[in-house]
């Protein structure tokens, strides 16, 4: 959700002898909050944004385990509201109810779920939404009826904040100005017409205490806490005492310059999503990235590393277009790749569905239903990018390292190591940048973990490297040993005109993984056939085309199909073709 605070407010009413009993109780015996567990020493959650149970258990068995994440956050599992006709995204954040059975899945499924992450060695972190009930009456995924404020066996009327007695505002709603000015509204008003829970009441915080213990009793390891901003720190304090074993908790509260309730007020409790490092980011991968050195905490509205769970972007910020998102491609691969590599908090991958109306819908069926996700339709599925997965292996392996030999010789292209057990350069530019740099690491030959290649570092730990195009070369000390190569000739008849050239592209990070910037460059020295050669990977099928780069900047591509061939095992291979 959007931002939020919290407050003390209307308690049941009690008689005035009970009432004063029950307040110096409360001052005697208030918990005091569970000391919240550090993710681990893989510390990589992947974040899968409205993904039903049985998918999110075969990704945590097929790739996350494999791929050596974390933990997974999933999305709220409580029941919801279920609106009739359209099915929106924020349903899910609507609770009608704290049993387990709901949009994604069943109780059963859910547990069976967290088993499965478990056995892969993935811990699950479940969305709480807890702040909150609904912003209308309706039936909910559960099949149970309610109205705003009144919710059969979970809340009734007493147990919400209203005008006058907590919130300030006559409409009962938190206006743009409380934010900078007036941190009980913030907290004790609704947030966009939803039903706002009175946190400071006892029945209310030991019934969400008692639903997160619930979840904790079917296997979570933790939480993201949603709308923390609305609610306040003593009542967070309160019913994260109540909380059984040490569950691991992140919470949301959005960074926002001068506003009267900060993510610093929250640092005491437990984590916090760092909204300014997405934002930053898209700032700089947008223009110059020359500049993320000193990228962290120093940073205005940044939380200190220890405390912060960072991502390139989230649910909220994909659709305010405060960060970068699966739109922009390349850019959007490449902060993530940055993210992993650097050192700055426990990051997250994103990954949702595909869409244009900031309110659509999860793929579902025709009652709202979420349907598996499906990787090659309608589902974002960066957590399984080859190059973030290798990545995540990265920083696994390079863990506890700091930032070393940073260069950045151009606004575009940064490297820098990690220790002496990894290094990672980036290239954010249109064209291939080559250049030798400082790695810091031990003589020897290494696999780029990004496009493949060897990577040789000289005794002295400088190499010399090509980055492709919009993309990186990381190599780390224990990595996978260099996979075999075949020099490759490629030749093409093909007739130009004066500054028109030739170049070979393909499917590889070699042949500039069909970028034309990245393109390989023929000589014409036996013109009209243009010629050169490519280290490829032994044993591989390789797909490819030859282009023109026209003097005026334009790229001509020859025509369709993709040409194709297997390299050999070992030794050699010549291609002579015919431009068409």
């Amino acid at each position: 959700m959007r931002s939020r605070t919290s407050p003390r407010s209307r308690p049941r009413p009690l008689a005035a002898p009970a009432a004063l009993v029950a307040c110096l109780a409360a001052l005697l015996t208030v918990p005091q909050p569970a000391q919240a567990a550090p993710p681990g020493t893989k510390d990589v959650i992947a974040n899968l944004f409205t993904w039903n149970w049985p998918s999110v258990a075969a990704e945590c068995t097929n790739v996350l385990g494999p791929a050596g994440y974390g933990g997974v956050q999933v999305s709220p599992p409580q029941d919801s509201l279920k609106r009739s006709g359209t099915h929106s995204w924020w349903e899910l954040y609507q609770p009608a109810a704290y049993d387990v059975n709901g949009r994604l899945g069943t109780r059963a499924q859910f547990a069976s779920m967290v088993q499965a992450c478990h056995t892969a060695g993935i811990k699950v972190y479940a969305d709480a939404v807890v702040n909150h009930m609904t912003g209308q009456g309706s039936v909910s995924y559960g099949g149970r009826s309610f109205t705003k404020y009144t919710y059969p066996g979970t809340y009734s009327g007493a147990d919400f904040h209203y005008y006058p007695a907590a919130c300030g505002n006559s409409d009962n709603l938190i206006h743009g100005g409380d934010y900078t000015g007036n941190a009980a509204n913030v907290q004790r008003c609704e947030l966009v017409g939803l039903a706002d829970l009175d946190t400071g009441a006892e029945y209310v915080r030991s019934r969400i205490a008692a639903y997160l213990n619930d979840l904790t009793s079917l296997g979570v390891d933790g939480f993201r806490v949603d709308a923390v901003k609305h609610m306040s720190p003593t009542d967070l304090s309160s019913i994260y005492g109540r909380l059984t074993g040490s569950p691991y908790i992140f919470q949301e509260v959005i960074y926002g310059a001068g506003e009267a309730v900060q993510p610093s007020q929250y640092t005491g409790l437990a984590d916090v999503l760092d909204f300014q490092y997405g934002r930053y980011l898209k700032e700089k991968f947008s223009g110059s990235i020359s500049d993320l050195q000193t990228f962290g905490a120093t940073w205005g509205g940044m939380q200190p590393s220890a405390k912060a769970v960072t991502f390139v972007t989230n649910h909220d910020t994909e659709r305010d277009g405060s960060t970068l998102t699966y739109k922009d491609g390349a850019t959007y691969t490449l902060a993530n790749i940055f993210q992993l590599a650097w050192t700055h908090g426990a990051p997250q991958i994103y990954d949702g569905f595909t869409f244009t109306d900031n309110d659509a819908s999860p793929p579902s069926d025709g009652n709202g239903y979420v349907t598996a996700a499906n990787c090659s339709s309608g589902w974002t599925c960066l957590h399984r990018d080859a190059a973030v997965t290798a990545m995540v292996g990265f920083r696994n392996a390079v863990r506890g390292t700091s930032v070393t030999n940073w260069s950045a010789p151009d606004t575009d292209v940064i490297a820098f190591g990690r220790g002496s057990a990894g290094w990672v350069a980036i290239n954010n530019g249109g064209g291939p940048h080559t250049g030798t740099f400082p790695t810091g690491l031990p003589a020897g030959t290494y696999t780029d973990l990004i496009g493949g290649g060897a990577v040789t570092v000289a005794a002295g730990g400088t190499a010399t490297v090509t980055v492709p195009a919009k993309s990186a070369v990381a190599i780390r000390v224990g990595g996978p040993p260099p996979a075999a190569s075949v020099a490759t000739s490629f030749g093409v008849d093909a007739t130009t005109y004066w500054g028109q050239n030739v170049f070979v592209v393909g499917d590889v990070a070699a042949l500039g993984a069909w970028s034309p910037a990245a393109a390989v460059p023929l000589s014409s020295a036996a013109y009209p056939v243009w010629r050169g050669t490519v280290n490829l990977p032994a044993g591989t099928a390789i797909q490819y085309k030859y282009i023109k780069k026209n003097p005026d900047g334009s790229v001509t591509w020859e025509s369709d199909p993709n040409r194709s061939f297997t390299t050999p095992a070992s030794g050699a291979a010549t291609r002579n073709d015919t431009w068409r």
